[in-house]
């Protein structure tokens, strides 16, 4: 077995108390009110304003016999680049104040889960960081593209102010595929369990942010 099956092997379970989150089936049924979707879009700006600093980070620490993952998250690092901004530009295109949420601060479970990642990245093992990206990009693949069409049908929203959701379900699917192949070189015992213990917590906290929507 790959280190990426086992990786979705052993996240299971957090993986499902995600996608069983009353919100995600909520909006599967088009029912859904413009101000979730922007109090969703609020939480989403608070930790995706961080991924190139994490991924920064996380580059920063990786001693040089890792310079193989180095490449893979410069390339991370210029496909991520300012996407916070698109989730403001949504934001704004549904009539939110985008300049509030830019100076407001997370709840609790996206402050957590910012936090928990810069402190396994600076004093636990930073190839942990990968759990976040086998959470968001492997959720945004399940669920955003089908998310966005019955918010679009719902809620009568134009195209771009589903920049975010759209954008991502589509780019996450190729991500997807790379991430697949980047840990399947992943060998390191210590690396893989650092990775799978990461995805277990990101899953945990944003399924418990998901669930403050509700």
């Amino acid at each position: 077995m790959s280190f990426y099956q086992i990786l979705n092997e052993r996240t299971a379970s957090e993986r499902e108390y995600l996608l069983s989150a009353p919100i995600i089936a909520a909006c599967q049924r088009g029912e859904i009110t413009g101000e979730t979707y922007i109090a969703f879009l609020t939480q989403a700006y608070y930790h995706v304003r961080h991924t190139v600093p994490l991924l920064m980070a996380t580059g920063g620490r990786l001693p040089q016999e890792y310079e193989w993952v180095r490449g893979a998250l410069a390339e991370y690092i210029e496909e991520e680049y300012g996407h916070q901004e698109w989730i403001l530009n949504d934001i704004r295109a549904c009539g939110g104040d985008s300049e509030a949420v830019r100076a407001g601060t997370p709840c609790l479970p996206i402050e957590l889960m910012v936090a928990f990642l810069y402190d396994q990245i600076q004093r636990g093992n930073p190839m942990g960081f990968f759990g976040m990206v086998q959470v968001l990009e492997g959720t945004s693949v399940a669920i955003a593209l089908s998310v966005a069409d019955q918010l679009k049908q719902g809620l009568g929203l134009p195209a771009h102010a589903m920049s975010y959701l759209s954008s991502h379900g589509a780019l996450d699917q190729e991500h997807l595929k790379f991430f697949e192949g980047l840990m399947n070189r992943v060998q390191n015992p210590a690396d893989q369990a650092a990775i799978i213990h990461s995805a277990k917590v990101v899953y945990r906290l944003y399924g418990d942010m998901l669930r403050t929507l509700a």
